[in-house]
């Protein structure tokens, strides 16, 4: 369990910096098992900063898609760092943006903490429905332990950890500054029980799987805006020359934009789950990331996410590379 005093201390002590602009962690939400993104500019700021099973976002989104205002006649562009609280899959994120050039190390100071999982938020919303104050929520010795209404509840860890977290390989940050606590363990690796299992299914049976989950999609585009890699200045879904994705809501439209989407992240998700987790449909599209993840670490024993001096998947070439896929 992460010490709360030591984590705020080390955002005040960053915070105060004057290379450092702001720091983004969590902080406790406003409505049942929800945190909040909070924004650190001061050390009076640091304060409100949390961690517990709870904090599931992957916070990395936020540096990657500030928004630069053009500049008044000679102002200066802040160039200050910003400071973030990463998990282990926040952190491989944080790598794969580093490797595409999409942020400056020099630029980032990152506070790592080791994490054990995350909570799954539609698991116990679905327990306690009418939980509406925010909660808290720490681990114990397996178990998650809470309170609703005066009442201590004491939870299997298992029945309410995040899908996602049953096989992380990587619960300690990759890279990081500062690290909050001991690293964790690693007890678990890749089985794939569930590709492999989906695997074996006929055409007709894996196409009625989908089907039935593309046709829920809303296209609200949840899953690209929780996605810290997904952050091209233009999505290819908003082109309208050429318009490869019509904006109609129908099957054929949802099964281009999803297995797209996928596509785009081969060799580069990091299963922090923000997809699934965003998705209000509930598709699970963890499953289609994790189908390919299990496809490109087989063929080119390659692993998203962890050297940021290591080039991409797709920037490099091996003339050993198989090549059994070409006709």
């Amino acid at each position: 369990m992460v010490d709360q005093k030591e984590l705020i201390n080390a955002v005040k002590e960053t915070v105060s910096r004057e290379d450092v602009r702001y720091i983004v962690g969590y902080e406790e939400g406003t409505y049942g098992f929800e945190t909040a993104p909070s924004f650190a500019y001061t050390s009076d700021d640091a304060r409100k900063f949390i961690f517990n099973p709870l904090c599931t976002k992957n916070l990395v989104v936020y540096p990657i898609l500030e928004e630069k205002l053009p500049l008044k006649r000679e102002e200066q562009e802040d160039d200050r760092k910003i400071g973030i609280v990463v998990k282990g899959c926040d952190s491989r994120a944080l790598v794969q943006i580093l490797q595409e050039k999409g942020l400056k190390r020099e630029n980032l100071v990152l506070i790592g903490i080791p994490c054990t999982g995350v909570v799954n938020t539609k698991k116990i919303k679905d327990k306690f429905p009418n939980q509406t104050e925010y909660t808290d929520v720490k681990e114990e010795k397996n178990h998650y332990v809470f309170s609703i209404e005066e009442s201590v509840q004491k939870i299997p860890k298992k029945e309410l950890l995040a899908d996602v977290c049953k096989e992380c390989e990587y619960p300690n940050p990759v890279i990081f500054d500062i690290l909050i606590g001991e690293e964790t363990e690693v007890e678990t690796e890749p089985t794939y029980i569930e590709v492999r299992e989906f695997e074996e299914k006929s055409l007709s049976e894996k196409w009625e799987y989908w089907k039935k989950h593309f046709e829920n999609c809303i296209r609200c585009y949840a899953c690209r805006e929780a996605c810290p890699l997904c952050y091209c200045k233009t999505c290819m879904a908003d082109f309208l020359d050429p318009q490869w994705i019509r904006r109609s809501v129908d099957l054929s439209e949802n099964t281009a934009w999803n297995i797209m989407r996928a596509f785009h992240l081969a060799g580069r998700c990091v299963s922090c789950g923000e997809c699934e987790r965003a998705c209000p449909a509930e598709i699970p599209l963890m499953k289609l990331n994790k189908v390919l993840e299990k496809e490109i670490r087989e063929l080119y024993d390659y692993t998203a996410g962890l050297d940021p001096e290591e080039k991409t998947l797709f920037g490099t070439f091996n003339p050993d590379d198989p090549e059994e896929f070409i006709m």
